[in-house]
């Protein structure tokens, strides 16, 4: 498979494109790009580098962002998986830094989940630690008892 350019060849700070910085959002397009060119070429090729190796009984897999990404994960894995979505006001986005920016915020990379997914989970993370705790207990002990 071919690898993504590494960030070091291109002179590029890696935990400084893991963040939500203006740094970042000057190469996001160009990853974006990049990500769509490869999903069209191979529909599951970031699902299974998600999954490669691992031998956990749970696996969380952040930041997914497609229909088609959900539905491999389910055609492959069947009713094990479990959906979660993670969402905050547009208030509580805007408070953390985010700015909605035309042509990269309304692409499939941003909202191809906000249809078509019916979550097993929706956790509110808007700041409140005490009742994102609660959720997330909530959400630990369904799997402890599926296990």
């Amino acid at each position: 498979p071919i690898e993504p350019p590494s960030p070091q060849e291109h002179g590029l700070d890696f935990q400084r494109l893991l963040d939500a910085s203006a740094y970042k959002e000057m190469f996001r397009q160009d990853m974006i790009r990049w990500g769509e060119e490869k999903r069209h070429t191979d529909p599951g090729f970031f699902c299974r580098a998600a999954v490669e190796g691992a031998l956990q009984p749970v696996w969380v897999v952040s930041d997914t962002r497609r229909l088609s990404d959900v539905e491999w994960f389910q055609d492959t894995y069947g009713d094990v998986v479990q959906t979660v979505r993670v969402v905050a006001t547009e208030e509580t986005r805007k408070r953390r830094n985010w700015v909605f920016v035309t042509g990269v915020d309304d692409t499939e990379s941003e909202c191809g989940l906000d249809q078509g997914v019916a979550f097993d989970w929706v956790i509110t993370n808007d700041g409140d630690k005490v009742a994102l705790g609660r959720q997330l207990e909530m959400l630990v002990q369904s799997l402890h008892r599926s296990l």
